[in-house]
């Protein structure tokens, strides 16, 4: 499984929205984590969840909840496995080791912890998210800590 880059974000998805819909024109698929505990799920949900059903699943017309009971905390890669297989970039809200993402008017400025802060267009910031290591080195490897852990 290719993992796919995090960027951290402070900001709501909405303010990502340019940037996400500039993605899908280009065939690049962008997912969203939140590292926050999760509002209550609708009730049946929570009640087959809580019998030990592997998950439990509700289908509208335009989009689906899921909710799977965890024994101890997150695991950043297997959510990425699970998730957002076919993701080339997650955008994540919550404390993680990975460069921070924030919108600069109608650019973006990428900070990396291991590289200056960057202001990028949109195309310069996709044309590097297509690139395997679009900081430079490779980090540390934060898919393998704990999902809300320091890397």
């Amino acid at each position: 499984m290719k993992t796919p880059h995090l960027l951290r974000v402070e900001e709501g998805p909405e303010r990502f929205a340019a940037l996400v819909a500039a993605a899908r024109a280009e065939g690049i698929r962008v997912g969203w984590l939140e590292l926050a505990p999760a509002g209550p799920a609708p009730a049946t949900l929570e009640a087959a969840a809580a019998l030990g059903c592997l998950r439990a699943v509700a289908v509208g017309e335009r989009r689906a909840v899921a909710v799977k009971p965890i024994a101890g905390p997150p695991v950043l890669r297997d959510l990425l496995r699970e998730h957002f297989l076919g993701c080339r970039v997650v955008l994540v809200r919550g404390e993680l080791d990975a460069p921070a993402l924030a919108a600069d008017g109608e650019a973006w400025r990428v900070a990396p912890q291991s590289s200056p802060e960057r202001t990028l267009t949109t195309p310069e910031l996709l044309a590097l998210l297509r690139k395997p290591h679009p900081w430079g080195g490779e980090g540390p490897d934060a898919a393998n800590s704990p999902a809300g852990a320091a890397g």
